[in-house]
């Protein structure tokens, strides 16, 4: 589906993405390797988690251009799969709840729901529309059934606002919200760590999050404090945190995304980690796909940011490479046209944000 002011410019436009995605990218991988050499840290993570994410972006596109209906349904159905079949998606010591691989399956889920929802999406047959959002709906009731009450929240949310998606008419403003979203949490999450709320807000939120989580927060702002610029390297955190050290078997990471690039890394590496997910919503608005379909894999990505700002979600391998692949297929170009969805995704000629 071609935009009013014709294929060329959504050919620049995603040109313009793809350029952007490899400069950051290559960024993430360039300051991590500058830290670890500035710091003895170990960049081997964050390499690997740059190197999932750029191979499920480019599988997505090849998938998402060929079959854009049922690549979809596929990924939905492996990532459920892989998380009933691999509990811990992770070898060696795990964590006890709710520090363990709880926020891993949650996101895993929650990507395989926006798969489901962006294939519904895709189809013009209302009977395969109808199996995927059964399907997405079935990958709720599974992360409920696996005891993960984050991942029922965020797959039904998902679910809603991929319904809801097919009334909207400007994805520009949906894509906003998204960002607007994520910077909330990730702020509200660093003022408790800063331990800059009040007394009974503080309270109520430390005991669903437990003390152990934010006190290891407070241990990464603290890390943030005393080295802001490089960080105290990759992969040091666990050696560095008081609070890391008496955990059994010792916590290695803060569980957080934010807290873990700022302190690991400085405030340059928590920079490129926002501009990696801007820069995803930005190839989402610069799509060629249908508005629900761009939105749907948002919200997820955004459900899946939101999880990685309070737990540990993104150190897990299978979780980076499934946030690249459906961002490949929401923002791949089908071989064949696309049926039209119930609302108008058409642009009007001069108005760049109603994408």
């Amino acid at each position: 589906m071609t935009s009013a002011v014709g294929p060329e410019a959504d050919g620049d436009g995603r040109l313009v993405s793809d350029a952007a995605g490899v400069v950051i990218l290559g960024a993430c991988a360039a300051w991590s390797l500058i830290s670890a050499t500035a710091r003895d840290g170990r960049p081997e993570g964050v390499l690997l988690a740059v190197l999932a994410v750029t191979a499920g972006y480019a599988a997505g596109r090849i998938g998402g251009a060929v079959l854009p209906v049922a690549a979809p349904g596929v990924a939905a159905l492996a990532g459920t799969g892989l998380t009933v079949a691999v509990p811990h998606l992770a070898p060696g010591p795990q964590l006890a709840a709710p520090l363990g691989h709880a926020g891993a399956t949650a996101a895993l889920l929650t990507l395989a729901t926006g798969a489901a929802c962006c294939g519904a999406w895709a189809s013009g047959v209302p009977a395969v529309r109808l199996g995927l959002r059964l399907l997405a709906a079935g990958i709720a009731v599974t992360a409920a059934a696996l005891g993960s009450a984050t991942g029922c929240v965020a797959c039904a949310v998902v679910l809603l606002c991929s319904l809801a998606a097919g009334h909207v008419r400007h994805r520009g403003t949906g894509i906003a919200a998204l960002v607007l979203v994520v910077a909330l949490v990730t702020a509200l999450t660093w003022a408790l760590a800063a331990n800059a709320l009040p007394a009974g807000l503080t309270a109520s939120l430390e005991r669903p999050l437990t003390s152990h989580r934010v006190q290891l927060w407070r241990d990464a702002v603290h890390m943030v404090r005393q080295e802001a610029a490089l960080g105290i390297g990759p992969g040091r955190f666990g050696e560095l945190s008081p609070t890391a050290a008496l955990s059994l078997p010792p916590d290695i990471r803060p569980h957080s995304a934010p807290l873990q690039q700022a302190a690991e890394q400085g405030v340059v590496g928590v920079a490129l980690l926002g501009a990696a997910f801007c820069w995803l919503l930005f190839a989402l608005w610069r799509s060629p796909r249908p508005t629900p379909v761009a939105l749907t894999a948002g919200v997820a990505l955004t459900a899946l940011a939101t999880i990685a700002t309070l737990g540990n979600a993104l150190s897990f391998t299978a979780v980076t490479a499934g946030a690249g692949l459906l961002a490949g297929l929401a923002t791949a170009h089908p071989l064949a046209d696309e049926p039209p969805t119930r609302t108008t995704n058409v642009r009007p000629r001069g108005d760049r944000l109603s994408r």
